[in-house]
C-alpha cells in the first residue's frame, strides 16, 4: 500500500510529465509544419518515456493480478511442445515482454527447475505473445488515454482494495501506453512533409537497413514493444510503408535477444543454452523471410483493412498500415513456430553439441544454492516457488541426519560424526543463502498474499536450522558421555528406538512433501500424527521405566541415554509440526 507521501509525489511526478508534453504537443500542431528540433527530440523522448513506464506499470498489476496463476501456468511445462509454446505466450502475454520471458527461462534451467528442450517451445510462444502488445496499440484508441490514466490513477492510489488497485495499476498502464503514443504521434505529425525525413524513412524500406536499425533501437531500450510501438506510431502518420514496418518489427526480434544474452553471463551453460535457442530461432526466423518479404507484405494486405482509393496516399498508409504490420508481425511469430516446432528435440541436441557442459568445478556442491536465482525477483511468485524447493535441499539433509544418529550412537565411527558434521555446515550455510533471498525479495513489491508466503517460508527455513543444530549438538554431547562413562547401546535398545525414530522422519518426509506440492490436506496429516507421536514416546519411555526398576545390570546408563534420544526426537517432532502449519 502506498503512503499518503508516496501517493502525492506520483501525482506531482505524472502532471510534472503529462501537462509540458501536452502543452508541446498542442503547440507543434498549432504551428503547423514548422520544424522545432527541441520540441521534437523532446516529445519523441518523453512519449517513450510515457510508453516504456506504461508498459512497466501494465506488467506490474498484470503480474499482481494473475498472481497464483502466474504459478499455475508455469506448472503446465511439460515435455508436450504444443503446451509448451501455450505457456509460453500466455506467459509472456502477462509480462508484456519476450525479453523478461527468456530471462527467466535463463534463471529456472539455471536453477534446475526446467530443462533445455521444455525451454525451446516455451521461447517460440513467447514470440507470440509479444505480438498481443502490438496488436493492442494499433488500435486508434489515443483519444482515451487520459480518461484511462485517469480512472486507473484512481483505483491505483485512491483503493484500499488490493485487487481494485492491481487492475488500477493495469489501467494506468495501458493509458501511459496510449498517450505515450499520442505525444510521439503528434510530434511526428510535421516530419510528414520534411523531405530528408522522408528519404530517410524510404531507405528503411531496404530490409537490411531497416532490420539493422530496429535491432539496435531495440537493444538499446531492451524492449520490442518499443520498437514495435514507435514503428506503429510512424504508420500512423503515414511515414513508412507496410514492407519497412515489417523490416523493423523483424530487426526488433533480433535486438530483444540481447537482453536474454546479457543474463546468461556467468550463468551454468545449460542457461547459456537457452539464451542461444532465443537468438537462433529469431535470427534463423528473420533469415528465411528476408528474401520474401514484398510476398510477405502482400500476403498481409490480403487479410488486413484496405484503405479507400480516393484517399491521398499518406492518408491511406496512416488509416490501413499500423493494422498490417500488427497483423503481418503476428502471423510472422507464429508461421515461425509452426515451421520449427517439430525440431525442437534437435535444435536442443544441437546447442548441446556446439555448447558442451565445462568440467564441473571442484568447491562443494552445498557451498551453492540450486534454485534461488535473482532474475526470479520480478516474478515473486515464482521466486517463492524457488525457495521452496531450496527448502526441500535442507530438509534432504535434516533427513540424512535423522538416518545417521543410531549408527553414530551405537558405534561411534568418524564417518558418521564427519556427515553430522558435514550435514549441519551445509545447512547453516544453505539457510544463511536462503534467508538473503528472502530479505532481497522482501525489498520488492508484494502482494499480502505473497508476503505471507515469505513469511512462512523464513519460518520454515529457521525451524529446519534449528532442527540441524540440536540433532549435531546434542547428538555429540549424547556420545560424549557416553565415551566418558564406558555406556553402550545393545541391539535390543537400538531396536526399541527404531520405531520413534521411524515415526519422527515419516513425519518430517510427509511435512516435506506437503511443502513442495503446497498440499494443506498432506499437512494437516502431520498434526493429526501428534497423539500417535506421544504415544510411541510413552509407550517406550514406560518400558525403559519398568526395566530400570526392574534392576537390571547397567540399566542407568542406557536409561538416561534412551530417555534423552526420545526427548531429541520429540522435539524434532514439534519444529516438523511447526512447519507443517506453515503450509
Amino acid at each position: 500500500m502506498f503512503s499518503i507521501k508516496e501517493k502525492v509525489f506520483s501525482l506531482f511526478w505524472l502532471c510534472g510529465l503529462l501537462v509540458p508534453l501536452t502543452i508541446m504537443g498542442a503547440a507543434g500542431e498549432t504551428k503547423g509544419q514548422e520544424l522545432n528540433p527541441f520540441n521534437i527530440t523532446m516529445g519523441l523522448l518523453g512519449g517513450l518515456a510515457l510508453f516504456l513506464y506504461g508498459m512497466e506499470l501494465m506488467s506490474d498489476g498484470l503480474k499482481k493480478a494473475a498472481g497464483e496463476k502466474m504459478k499455475l501456468i508455469l506448472a503446465a511445462l511439460s515435455k508436450n511442445r504444443f503446451l509448451g509454446v501455450l505457456t509460453g505466450t500466455v506467459t509472456t502475454a502477462i509480462i508484456q515482454s519476450s525479453s523478461v520471458t527468456t530471462v527467466l527461462l535463463v534463471g529456472f534451467v539455471s536453477a534446475g527447475l526446467m530443462s533445455l528442450s521444455q525451454s525451446v517451445s516455451i521461447i517460440f510462444g513467447a514470440n507470440i505473445g509479444t505480438t498481443i502488445t502490438a496488436q493492442i496499440i494499433a488500435f486508434k484508441v489515443t483519444k482515451y488515454a487520459l480518461l484511462m490514466i485517469a480512472v486507473g490513477f484512481g483505483m491505483l492510489f485512491f483503493s484500499k482494495k488490493e485487487a481494485i488497485r492491481q487492475y488500477g495499476g493495469i489501467l494506468l498502464g495501458l493509458g501511459l501506453v496510449f498517450y505515450g503514443m499520442s505525444v510521439m504521434s503528434g510530434t511526428m505529425k510535421p516530419l510528414r512533409t520534411n523531405e530528408d525525413f522522408i528519404n530517410l524513412m524510404a531507405n528503411m524500406s531496404n530490409p537490411l537497413l531497416g532490420i539493422l536499425t530496429a535491432a539496435l533501437f531495440t537493444a538499446l531500450v531492451q524492449s520490442s514493444s518499443a520498437t514495435t510501438g514507435v514503428v506503429i506510431v510512424l504508420a500512423m502518420q503515414g511515414i513508412i510503408t507496410l514492407e519497412a514496418g515489417i523490416a523493423l518489427s523483424l530487426g526488433a526480434n533480433i535486438g530483444t535477444c540481447i537482453t536474454a544474452g546479457v543474463a546468461s553471463i556467468g550463468k551454468p551453460r545449460e542457461a547459456v543454452r537457452v539464451a542461444m535457442v532465443h537468438v537462433f530461432f529469431n535470427t534463423a526466423g528473420v533469415i528465411l523471410i528476408l528474401p520474401f518479404i514484398s510476398p510477405f507484405a502482400d500476403l498481409a494486405r490480403s487479410f488486413s483493412p484496405v484503405a479507400d482509393p480516393s484517399m491521398p496516399v499518406q492518408d491511406a498508409l496512416a488509416a490501413v498500415v499500423p493494422r498490417q504490420i500488427a497483423n503481418a508481425h503476428t502471423f510472422f511469430n507464429v508461421t515461425m513456430a509452426i515451421i520449427f516446432l517439430p525440431f525442437t528435440s534437435q535444435l536442443a541436441h544441437f546447442l548441446n553439441r556446439i555448447l558442451p557442459d565445462k568440467p564441473k568445478p571442484k568447491e562443494p556442491e552445498s557451498l551453492k544454492v540450486r534454485y534461488l536465482d535473482e532474475s526470479l525477483y520480478q516474478t515473486p511468485e515464482l521466486a517463492l516457488e524457488a525457495v521452496g524447493h531450496e527448502c526441500m535441499r535442507i530438509g534432504n539433509r535434516v533427513v540424512e541426519m535423522l538416518s545417521a544418529i543410531l549408527v553414530f550412537l551405537s558405534q561411534g565411527k568418524k564417518r558418521e560424526h564427519e556427515l553430522l558434521k558435514t550435514k549441519r555446515r551445509e545447512i547453516e550455510q544453505l539457510e544463511s543463502m536462503t534467508l538473503e533471498y528472502l530479505r532481497n525479495l522482501n525489498s520488492g513489491d508484494l502482494s499480502p498474499e505473497q508476503s505471507q508466503k515469505l513469511m512462512n517460508l523464513l519460518s520454515v527455513v529457521n525451524h529446519l536450522e534449528n532442527m540441524s543444530e540440536f540433532l549435531h549438538v546434542e547428538i555429540l554431547q549424547i556420545r560424549k558421555k557416553m565415551e566418558s562413562n564406558a555406556i553402550k547401546l545393545d541391539q535390543e535398545s537400538l531396536l526399541k528406538l527404531q520405531p520413534m525414530i521411524n515415526e519422527t522422519v515419516k513425519a518430517f518426509k510427509t511435512t516435506m512433501n506437503a511443502l513442495e506440492n503446497q498440499d494443506s490436506a498432506l499437512a494437516k496429516k502431520v498434526s493429526k500424527m501428534k497423539d500417535h507421536v506421544s504415544e510411541t514416546a510413552e509407550s517406550f519411555k514406560k518400558e525403559q521405566s519398568l526395566e530400570l526398576l526392574g534392576n537390571k545390570d547397567d540399566a542407568i546408563g542406557s536409561y538416561r541415554i534412551e530417555i534423552a534420544m526420545i526427548d531429541i526426537l520429540k522435539r524434532v517432532f514439534y519444529h516438523t509440526r511447526r512447519i507443517a502449519r506453515r503450509i
